[in-house]
């Protein structure tokens, strides 16, 4: 009986999100209630929001699940990490895909991460009563980076060391506190010898712990802000709307898109593997950085690690944390609008940090 209960209400649920015609009218569903009864239809389509909000929340859940599956197996000490990720690449049932799945939409949820940040910019959405929630996102965009550098690092093979070794001693070039932080981030000793239970502590407790408090929180303010950012509704030129049922429609075909994509990069492009790190490994030519931070690594080149490891990037998000504060706000009018012109000074700054990190990024791949 209660077997039968449960069926359809899980029929009932996922039916209400597809499109219906002449059909009668049911309970909103637990997954429709997350969203507003409706919202405007010009701010609703995805050539405005790019889907991005809904796509990084929808690959934070697949880096969740099969994040769980590979504590299974991933055993987190210096001796077994590497072979443990090799066992559940090679020997674990579908071990593969799971560790694939989980590289990829880490990947993609730093990208997505990154054009949801622009966006807000470039579309005026940082308005007086937002700027503290672009204040959680830009937070949770450093978090996610932090993320991605430690999961990175868990693989505790030949390819870590040194962008591991390079990263934790600009900690120690940074005056006064350097060498403390270094010893809460690695906890004493050489990193390449005795940082990896540092690194999963930090990775599955003092990361993703905060990501999704902060996750929580920022879609609270979403909703509590208002919703979407949309103009008042006396200097709108478009008053139509769509029901939630629409909007959760969207979101289910958006879903479907990336989880398709997902799975054919975990099929076909598979994560980063390579031997086990026994020892201190050499130095080799070919060291890099992972792709997020050759930026950095190219500028080491340059000089000064303290000018160029740590004081430049955490200028340029002191820059981006500053916009709401330091630019003029932008028309009522505009909010919700690309590229509007109250905003300029603001969508130049970004549009010149993304080209130089473009750039610099683009530099580091070139040969020696």
């Amino acid at each position: 009986m209660y077997g039968g209960r449960f069926a359809r209400s899980l029929v009932s649920d996922f039916s209400a999100m597809l499109p219906t015609k002449n059909k009668k009218q049911m309970r909103p569903s637990f997954f429709h209630h997350l969203h507003p009864p409706t919202t405007p239809a010009a701010q609703a389509r995805w050539r405005y929001t790019l889907g991005a909000g809904g796509t990084a929340f929808f690959l934070m859940l697949i880096i969740g699940v099969t994040g769980i599956l590979e504590m299974f197996y991933y055993i987190p000490n210096s001796q077994e990490a590497a072979l443990s990720v090799q066992m559940i690449t090679y020997h674990v049932p579908f071990g593969g895909l799971i560790r694939n799945l989980h590289y990829w939409a880490a990947q993609l949820l730093l990208i997505v991460t990154a054009v949801h940040l622009v966006r807000v910019v470039f579309t005026a959405a940082y308005s007086r009563l937002r700027r503290f929630n672009y204040l959680l996102g830009l937070a949770l965009f450093i978090l996610i980076i932090l993320l991605d550098f430690t999961g990175y690092i868990l693989r505790w093979d030949e390819g870590v060391c040194w962008p591991l070794i390079t990263g934790t001693n600009l900690l120690k070039t940074i005056p006064l506190m350097g060498n403390y932080l270094y010893s809460i981030a690695v906890g004493g000793g050489e990193a390449c010898s005795s940082a990896l239970i540092r690194f999963y502590t930090w990775h599955i407790f003092g990361l993703v712990l905060p990501v999704v408090v902060l996750s929580i929180w920022h879609a609270f303010r979403v909703r509590r802000d208002g919703g979407i950012a949309v103009p008042p509704p006396d200097l709108r030129t478009d008053h139509s709307r769509i029901s939630r049922d629409e909007l959760v429609r969207r979101e289910v075909l958006a879903i479907l898109m990336i989880g398709i994509l997902l799975i054919l990069l975990a099929s076909f492009i598979p994560a980063p593997i390579a031997p086990a790190m026994m020892g201190k490994p050499g130095l080799r030519v070919e060291a890099r950085a992972p792709w997020f931070f050759l930026w950095v690594q190219q500028m080491l080149k340059w000089g000064d690690p303290f000018i160029f490891g740590v004081a430049i990037p955490l200028g340029l998000f002191a820059v981006l944390a500053f916009i709401p504060y330091i630019f003029p706000q932008p028309a009522e009018s505009d909010i919700g609008r690309w590229l509007p012109a109250s905003n300029r000074p603001a969508q130049i700054v970004v549009s010149v940090l993304a080209l130089i990190i473009l750039a610099l990024t683009g530099l580091s791949l070139l040969p020696a």
